[in-house]
């Protein structure tokens, strides 16, 4: 009889594959796990270690913090869309509804593809409940008006 493995959800892949140590550190700390562990399927534009190196140390370490929990919440949400996206459905020029309730613009130009204000650095990192891809900027959600 042969033992079934265990799915690899998109958390599990992240915290499985290099770079994404801080991205993981922060669904947790969002109480986001859960959610990325649900049925989706989910695309994740997730931002890399060295992306969230370039926000000032102490934004990180108060959206780390409990009292931190709903901002960090909001900008980790911009950066999930609903459904699967791989690499070649990223193209062109469009918007996508992220769970956050905005919108991002999708531009690719050759094969640089360029979400928000980030650019994907690796695409279709594949996982059970959807599709990651690593970007190299931390996306903010633009205050809505």
């Amino acid at each position: 009889m042969a033992i079934q493995a265990k799915t690899k959800t998109i958390v599990d892949v992240a915290q499985q594959a290099r770079g994404f140590k801080v991205l993981v550190d922060a669904l947790k700390a969002a109480d986001l796990v859960e959610t990325l562990q649900g049925k989706g399927p989910f695309t994740v534009f997730a931002p890399t270690d060295d992306a969230f190196d370039k926000l000032p140390k102490e934004t990180l370490n108060a959206l780390l913090k409990p009292e931190g929990k709903g901002k960090l919440r909001n900008i980790l949400q911009n950066h999930v869309v609903e459904g699967r996206m791989s690499a070649g459905d990223v193209t062109g020029e469009q918007s996508i509804k992220t769970l956050q309730g905005s919108s991002l613009s999708v531009r690719s130009k050759g094969d640089i593809v360029r979400i928000g204000d980030a650019t994907v650095t690796k695409t279709d990192i594949k996982a059970e409940n959807g599709v990651i891809h690593a970007i190299d900027a931390v996306m903010l959600p633009k205050d809505k008006k």
